[in-house]
C-alpha cells in the first residue's frame, strides 16, 4: 500500500485559488493538479468556513513576501500553460 500523500498549505491555497479566484470548477482544477475532486472540494469548504486564518493547521499565516511568491508562482504556471490556464 502506498503511503498517504501530504500536501503543503501553499499547494492547498493555490488549488483553492483556481476554484474561488479563477472560477475553475472543482473537477477541472482537480484534474489539472492530478488530485481527487472530493479532496479539493473538502479543502475549499474548510477554507471558506475558516474565519480566523487557521485553515490547514500546522502552518502559519503567510508573510506578505510569501503571499507574493505564491501569487507569482500561480501566474507563472498560467503563462506556461495558456489553454484555460490549467496548471
Amino acid at each position: 500500500m502506498e503511503p498517504r500523500k501530504q500536501y503543503t498549505k501553499e499547494f492547498k491555497l493555490d488549488a483553492i485559488s483556481l476554484v474561488l479566484d479563477q472560477e475553475f470548477t472543482i473537477a477541472e482544477a482537480a484534474r489539472s493538479l492530478e488530485i481527487r475532486a472530493n479532496m479539493l472540494g473538502r479543502w475549499v469548504k474548510e477554507n471558506q468556513a475558516d474565519n480566523n486564518g487557521q485553515a490547514f493547521r500546522g502552518n502559519e499565516k503567510l508573510t506578505p513576501e510569501q503571499e507574493e511568491i505564491r501569487r507569482l508562482k500561480i501566474e507563472n504556471k498560467q503563462l506556461k500553460c495558456p489553454e484555460r490556464n490549467l496548471i
